[in-house]
């Protein structure tokens, strides 16, 4: 195990440790989320109310010792409100610059889905450039920057799904899920009606986290793995349930994803199983279902799951 990929193991660890003082169990999701951070990737939790979503990001915010903004997305908000905008001083008869909350490292996209699609495109930019035009003048944003939004999969009133191009840009979709009758006890038990925030110690700086992006980069993907990646992504683009496949922008992100997971197993080289293990969150919500799938009740994931056991491993 050599230097880069201990250190990226031991992060990981340390993250796990801190998280789970709150958010109880659930290490194959907060796992996730660390792969997509280490991987300098977008979230979106897709998940029940009370879940943890919020929580979830609050908790990473602090044992990043990132800055951390939320907005809550409503049918109101207008791109301004995330982005900022110039502002006349009466006293000084000047302009001046206000700059959005979308000016910080970790920028919770609270229900995004509730918002006019014309505001969900605000984020477009800053997510794919990582940086923000206001008034023709562009701007970059503080490094290291991620968005991590939440949406509520069972409800639709009031909503306005997301466009492929924008599902696309987040690097991997997950969620929670409920609690098993154990964890929700030890929940009860440890939390009470309360959620410790204080205990949390910072883990990483922004700082040491780009060192990270930057050592993660030095990981192997052989020939073969590389092969195995595009055949995955070119089965989801021939499968017969799938209206749309996966577009190379997946490619690339089961690319980082696997490399990024390889260094928090302690190695400095991809296997299959790296990107076995990230296929579905990576995948799942760059495809498109057609009618006949969706009548019959197929998921997404379910469909990735039947790619993977059908791609053969170089």
């Amino acid at each position: 195990m050599n230097e880069p990929a201990k250190r990226a193991r031991h992060y990981k660890e340390l993250l796990l440790k801190e998280i789970q003082q709150i958010i109880i169990g659930k290490e194959e999701p907060i796992s996730l989320l660390i792969m997509a951070v280490f991987s300098g990737g977008h979230v979106l939790l897709d998940d029940l109310p009370g879940s943890g979503k919020t929580t979830l990001i609050k908790a990473l915010s602090l044992a990043l010792s990132c800055q951390f903004r939320r907005i809550q997305f409503t049918p109101d908000l207008l791109p301004s409100d995330i982005l900022g905008m110039t502002v006349f001083n009466q006293k000084s008869g000047d302009f001046f610059l206000r700059k959005g909350p979308v000016f910080t490292n970790i920028l919770l996209a609270d229900e995004i889905n509730r918002a006019i699609p014309r505001t969900q495109s605000a984020l477009l930019e800053a997510m794919e450039e990582h940086q923000a035009t206001i008034d023709g003048e562009s701007l970059p944003l503080p490094s290291p920057f991620f968005v991590m939004a939440t949406q509520n999969p069972v409800e639709r009133e009031s909503t306005f799904p997301l466009p492929a191009a924008q599902m696309d840009r987040f690097f991997i979709r997950m969620s929670l899920g409920y609690p098993s009758q154990e964890e929700e006890e030890q929940m009860l038990e440890q939390l009470g009606n309360s959620i410790p925030f204080a205990s949390i110690h910072p883990v990483l700086s922004p700082d040491e986290l780009t060192a990270v992006f930057q050592e993660i980069e030095q990981v192997h993907v052989s020939p073969a793995v590389r092969q195995y990646i595009v055949h995955l992504v070119h089965a989801t683009r021939n499968h017969p349930r799938l209206e749309t496949g996966a577009s190379p922008r997946a490619s690339k992100a089961l690319f980082q994803g696997g490399r990024a997971w390889a260094a928090m197993e302690g190695r400095d080289f991809v296997t299959p199983d790296d990107i076995k293990a990230i296929a579905i969150p990576v995948l799942g919500h760059r495809v498109t279902l057609n009618s006949q799938a969706r009548f019959s009740g197929v998921s997404a994931e379910t469909i990735i799951a039947q790619i993977l056991d059908t791609v053969p491993v170089s």
